[in-house]
């Protein structure tokens, strides 16, 4: 297993480079002229006159060949800089470890009853097929699967935030601010959660709690159903199988033969879904932050990528990469774990 995770993990460059390749090909179709905007103020562009346009192409290079400005950038990603972000006022780097904290905080509420409730529910719809139980957890699943992000967010904001006036959007209150930026509030981690607890205030954790209730929501909905639906088609298609009539015939326990013997088999695809998820949501979630003005990774993107923020897009589209190529070697070790007759190697 080692040699194939060594394997996988020499992948990543190749990944990373094909990404950012990609995205850099994309923006070349701007031509030099309106990528110019990337470098130089609007200000200045407004007072530039006749050769001022051609001088400042030169200068930045942006009238040379494609591949050649590319490795321009990659040797400066190879000196530990990912470039400058005009979006957040401040290098690349620095940027994404500013925002994945607040990412990471909601991602991490989410994943919760996405992962847990779904394979739970998904179980037991499964083992009470057409049932009362099965056809109320089949209606709400297929409910929240249909539903758009964007539709589900702007709903939960209207209802408890614009009709009930609690749970606002953003990630703290203002009164929230003077304390945190005081000197004895230590930020350890960057998540408010966690951070309100370690120093001992629990107004500060609660505070963000309150503000992190309707995008968890959002995204842990619409996410759980999608993996309830594939564990209870999963699980179906496992209790179907011979073996689960041969353990049953042998007068193995119910619960046994569900726990043991289908339930195991039945996450395979589970897992594979799981991790993808789980990696999106730590990614950023653009629309889900956007709607809630929650300043994460995700809005970040939006913004970076309105604003043609190329060097913030690229080193999101790397932060990415390194996350998905993480998810699917979790995912493949994580198969052998489930099941032994799965070889990595």
């Amino acid at each position: 297993m080692l040699s194939y995770i060594i394997r996988r993990l020499l992948l990543l460059p190749v990944v990373m480079l094909g990404v950012t390749l990609l995205i850099f090909a994309m923006v070349q179709m701007l031509g030099p002229y309106k990528r110019l905007a990337l470098y130089v103020d609007e200000n200045v562009l407004s007072h530039m006159r006749g050769d001022d346009w051609d001088e400042m192409v030169e200068l930045y290079g942006l009238n040379r060949p494609m591949l050649v400005q590319y490795w321009d950038w990659l040797a400066g990603v190879f000196q530990g800089t990912l470039g400058y972000s005009r979006t957040a006022q401040m290098p690349v780097l620095r940027a994404l470890g500013k925002y994945l904290p607040a990412t990471a905080e909601l991602a991490l509420l989410s994943i919760i009853p996405v992962v847990v409730l779904a394979i739970r529910l998904g179980v037991y719809s499964a083992v009470h097929q057409n049932q009362l139980g099965d056809q109320v957890t089949r209606v709400v699943a297929i409910t929240g699967w249909s539903i758009p992000t964007f539709v589900m967010g702007l709903t939960l904001l209207l209802i408890f935030y614009g009709m009930l006036g609690i749970f606002p959007p953003g990630r703290m209150s203002v009164w929230t601010i003077p304390l945190m930026r005081g000197g004895d509030f230590v930020h350890y981690t960057g998540m408010n959660t966690i951070d309100g607890l370690l120093n001992g205030n629990w107004r500060i954790t609660l505070d963000a709690l309150s503000h992190l209730v309707l995008p968890v929501i959002t995204l842990a909905y619409i996410s759980w159903a999608l993996i309830l639906r594939v564990m209870r088609s999963s699980m179906l298609e496992t209790l179907r199988q011979d073996y689960i009539t041969t353990a049953r015939a042998k007068g193995v326990k119910e619960r046994v033969v569900i726990k043991k013997h289908a339930k195991r088999n039945a996450m395979i695809p589970v897992v594979t879904l799981a991790g993808m998820t789980v990696a999106g949501l730590l990614g950023g979630v653009v629309i889900t932050e956007t709607i809630f003005n929650y300043p994460g990774l995700g809005r970040f993107a939006a913004n970076a990528a309105t604003q043609l923020d190329v060097s913030a897009v690229l080193g999101f589209a790397m932060f990415n990469a390194v996350l998905m190529v993480g998810a699917n070697l979790v995912v493949d070790v994580l198969y052998a774990l489930i099941d032994p007759r799965i070889r990595l190697e």
